[in-house]
């Protein structure tokens, strides 16, 4: 079975993706991070190692310090998939944070997306 073309990409080069979708409704690049940083437990020095280093999706996700235990309350569909009927853990990691930026671009408050 061949790896899914993200989990080659480097998170690097997406990232400034959802920066701008963020940025397009309003939101900024410090809640990116923060959102980031709250699903993967990095530090925003580390993240931002992260980035200079050009690290895949893949080995973003293996490496994350402490994937937060609240990311399982993350539902819904994103890009037409349910997000809790995805078995491969590295997809579904991938999903939670793009449906996070999601919400953060519709609007939603912090401590909503933050499942506070």
């Amino acid at each position: 079975m061949t790896k899914h073309k993200i989990y080659t990409m480097s998170f690097a080069s997406v990232y400034p993706h959802y920066v701008t979708k963020a940025e397009k409704k309003g939101r900024t690049k410090t809640e990116v991070d923060e959102i980031i940083r709250w699903l993967t437990g990095y530090s925003q020095k580390e993240l931002e190692e992260q980035l200079e280093q050009q690290t895949d999706f893949e080995t973003f996700f293996a490496e994350a310090p402490q994937l937060n235990p609240s990311r399982t309350l993350i539902k819904g569909v994103i890009c037409g998939v349910r997000i809790e009927e995805i078995e491969e853990q590295t997809m579904k990691e991938i999903r939670y944070l793009d449906k996070m930026i999601d919400e953060l671009a519709k609007g939603k408050a912090m401590e909503k997306i933050l499942r506070a």
